[in-house]
């Protein structure tokens, strides 16, 4: 497994300097690995401080700022820091006002941080410690105060940093604390392990279409191993058994925290997000508050956490306060806005209805229908392609717009020009990336040329195919070499033009234009790429076909075993 570290010993050491070194306000302590605010107020208000095993970035540190921790106690990889380090972080930031200590429910956490106190309240420094319990796999496992603590002490931090910085006393901030423990409830699913720096080796192992359920935050198996499930269907069983736990009823008020687990993207936790937001607004509950990110990981674990928190308007403010912990996402608005209505200035479709087809028209259609049928066949092989020169996505595009022409209705084949601006519209509809638009202004141009020359002849189906292809080329900027769909289609249009103008056949003409393009998709293997995201390759790209290429292969040899049907 590669890492980007240097010896795994000081993995944590460097990463509290890089941390430190881009949050202007916070400072390390020398000799322990302890991140405080810095300069700290002379008269101070009760400090907060929280910390664990290292891992979890941005946890715990990323939540040092005013207005949330004092102080953030870094261990090593998973490992409870020393009670000496949490004591010179005590020392480091409480004044007589005392400090909370907020510690997430783990044996070594609780050991170390409890000592720490009592050693803190020795030497006459006010310490309270509240212990966060979340984790609501456990609730048929273990009982309530033995549960684990995970990403909803997050949550705490902001309650009780905004408690603390309203000038709050020590006893009214460690029962604000407790009151909001005891209102979370959350819940992780993982997609695969982690891997600690020093170890290099997986925690434990999944197979592809396998999950664990109710995971902790330190590499360890969940409590129930499971089937990859959709994601509205995990987001369910999560919901539910916090639902339960917790005891919510319609119309409580809530917040919602979606945490990625450290190796989850964005687009999955946006989809997450959606189908928490439906789930609880399906509940009657009053969502007020909602934050997707990755706040408290475990290493590069792929997964996710689900956090609900019933709240009051006192907690609702104290988490609406504000804060500078560089870490914390901010207010959390909902948008609870339903989708508008697109106001784009577009051809209709056409619609559904007993349109009759001119023989062209059926041409057409049985042409464009083998040409989809054979993209779609080829997908698996088209993503291979891409996959090696480009960003894997071809085959999928293809398949798309070939359904898309699949599913037009009659009426859009009611002549060639009308099913050729048909087909534009739905590849420019069903293709976001550069295909949709280079096919669609092909077909748009192509159908212009032929609704001006009617009937249709050979030859000016031969001009249209020209004119496509130059469509093509001046959209994308690309010229045959270049390694682009261009070198199957230009080749093709000119094998076919070429045939034409001597008289040939159209079926004819058209065995000479698949040869063309297969001749030109099998030349670009040698070709170095010029434009597209295969150009970023450079020379690694040679040797590998051009994916678009090959596609126009593929349909242009398919409409050839229609044509030959005439």
């Amino acid at each position: 497994m590669k890492k980007l570290i240097n010896n795994p010993r000081d993995v944590v050491r460097e990463m509290l300097e890089g941390a430190v070194a881009l949050a202007p306000g916070r400072a390390l302590l020398d000799t322990e690995t302890v991140i405080i605010r810095y300069p700290l107020p002379v008269d101070r208000p009760v400090a907060v401080l929280s910390g664990g095993g290292s891992g979890h970035e941005p946890a715990h540190a990323g939540y040092v700022g005013e207005g949330m921790l004092t102080a953030a106690v870094a261990g090593d990889v998973f490992t409870s820091p020393s009670a000496d380090a949490v004591l010179a972080g005590i020392k480091a930031v409480a004044g007589p006002a005392g400090a909370v200590l907020i510690v997430k429910n783990y044996t070594g956490d609780r050991l170390n941080f409890g000592l720490a106190a009592e050693m803190a309240r020795t030497e006459g420094i006010p310490v309270e410690v509240v212990v966060v319990a979340d984790d609501v796999a456990l609730r048929n496992t273990v009982e309530r105060d033995r549960r684990r603590g995970i990403a909803g002490t997050v949550l705490v931090h902001k309650i009780v940093g905004a408690a603390a910085l309203s000038g709050k006393s020590i006893e009214e901030v460690a029962e604000l604390a407790r009151a909001a423990a005891r209102e979370i409830g959350s819940m992780g699913v993982a997609l695969g392990p982690c891997t600690l720096p020093a170890v290099g080796r997986p925690g434990f192992l999944l197979a592809e279409d396998e999950i664990e359920l109710g995971l902790g935050i330190h590499g360890e198996a969940g409590v129930k191993r499971s089937k990859l499930l959709p994601a509205d269907q995990l987001v369910e069983t999560m919901l539910a058994t916090i639902a339960e736990d917790l005891g919510l009823t319609m119309g409580d008020c809530v917040v919602l925290l979606v945490n990625g687990l450290g190796a989850t993207p964005p687009m999955e936790l946006d989809i997450i997000t959606r189908a928490a937001l439906t789930g609880l607004r399906q509940r009657g509950l009053d969502v007020a508050r909602a934050w997707s990110g990755t706040f408290l990981s475990a290493l590069d674990m792929p997964g996710c956490s689900l956090s609900i928190f019933r709240v009051n308007e006192t907690q609702l403010a104290l988490l609406d306060a504000p804060t500078d912990a560089p870490a914390w996402p901010g207010k959390g608005a909902v948008n609870f806005e339903v989708p508008v209505k697109a106001t784009l200035n577009v051809r209709p479709a056409p619609q559904p209805g007993s349109a009759s087809l001119s023989p062209e028209g059926e041409r057409v259609r049985s042409a464009a229908m083998a040409a989809a049928g054979a993209l779609i066949a080829a997908e698996a092989t088209l993503t291979d392609l891409d996959t090696k020169a480009g960003d894997g996505d071809l085959g999928s595009s293809m398949a798309r717009g070939a359904a898309a022409i699949q599913a037009l209705p009659s009426a859009a084949w009611q002549s060639p020009s009308i099913a050729l601006s048909s087909m534009g519209d739905a590849l420019r509809r069903s293709i976001a990336g550069s295909s949709g638009p280079f096919y669609a202004t092909a077909l748009l141009r192509a159908s212009r040329h032929i609704a001006d020359n009617q009937p249709p002849t050979s030859a000016v189906w031969a001009e249209a195919f020209q004119l496509a292809v130059e469509a093509i080329s001046d959209l994308g900027g690309a010229r045959p070499g270049d390694r682009t769909m261009l070198d199957a289609l230009k080749p093709a249009a000119n094998a076919f033009s070429e045939s034409i103008s001597r008289g040939h056949s159209i079926e004819a003409s058209w065995n000479a234009s698949i040869f063309a393009a297969q001749e030109g998709a099998r030349a670009t293997a040698a070709m170095k790429p010029r434009l597209g995201r295969a150009s970023y390759l450079g020379d690694r790209a040679v040797g590998v076909p051009d994916g678009g290429a090959i596609a126009a292969s593929i349909w242009i040899e398919a409409l050839g075993t229609s044509i030959a049907r005439r």
